[in-house]
């Protein structure tokens, strides 16, 4: 297995693996909605991460620094974002899931978490300089190194959320229509006070 799609394999684990407003949204909706909910939430995270990923693999300044100049603009989309979530979170009821339409509600699980991670431009800095820091610069000059860390990249997220849904989804049968309810409240709270924290943020930042 060629050495540049390991280390992006590394990198994409790594940083899908701290437990944020996304890994708290995937568990709950892995819990309440069931592996596939969760699941396809982190591949909306994944697919940010990797676009990320491309833009700092080949280099893409104009696009980096596009998306850099605008941080505040898209930190407070997602702040304001992750409190509409977090709201809706806690007034979501454990048998909604079981009515609604899944197609939609995939689509819309996907849409979301990728929304959300779209929204921090910071990820490109972290990006780059990881891929700096692990002797990546100069091997991605090359179309197909950079091809082979994206790759990896979009591996190593995705594992991530496999891992995380599946475990989190075998537990999903202990848990009552009462303990969903205040799973449901507790993602929320915790959900709405990561998107107020990134609200504060960017009026900090002005």
């Amino acid at each position: 297995m060629d050495i540049f799609f390991l280390k992006g394999l590394v990198l994409g684990f790594s940083v899908a693996a701290p437990v944020g407003p996304i890994g708290v949204l995937c568990i709950q909706r892995s819990l309440t909605r069931g592996f596939w909910a969760g699941f396809v939430s982190g591949l909306g995270a994944t697919t940010a991460d990797t676009m990320y990923g491309l833009i700092a693999a080949f280099g893409i300044t104009a696009v980096s620094t596009y998306m850099i100049t605008q941080a505040n603009l898209l930190g407070l989309a997602g702040g304001l974002f992750l409190c509409y979530l977090g709201v809706k979170t806690f007034k979501s009821k454990p048998a909604a899931a079981h009515v609604a339409d899944q197609s939609n509600s995939l689509i819309g699980a996907y849409a979301s978490t990728f929304a959300l991670t779209i929204t921090n431009p910071m990820t490109i800095i972290a990006f780059t300089l990881i891929f700096s820091g692990m002797g990546l610069a100069n091997a991605s000059s090359t179309t197909a190194t950079s091809a082979l860390m994206v790759l990896g990249v979009f591996t190593g997220s995705g594992l991530w959320w496999l891992l995380l849904t599946s475990g989190v989804s075998w537990l999903k049968d202990r848990f009552d229509a009462g303990k969903m309810v205040w799973i449901n409240r507790i993602a929320g709270v915790v959900i709405l006070i990561f998107g107020l924290l990134s609200l504060l943020k960017v009026l900090l930042s002005q």
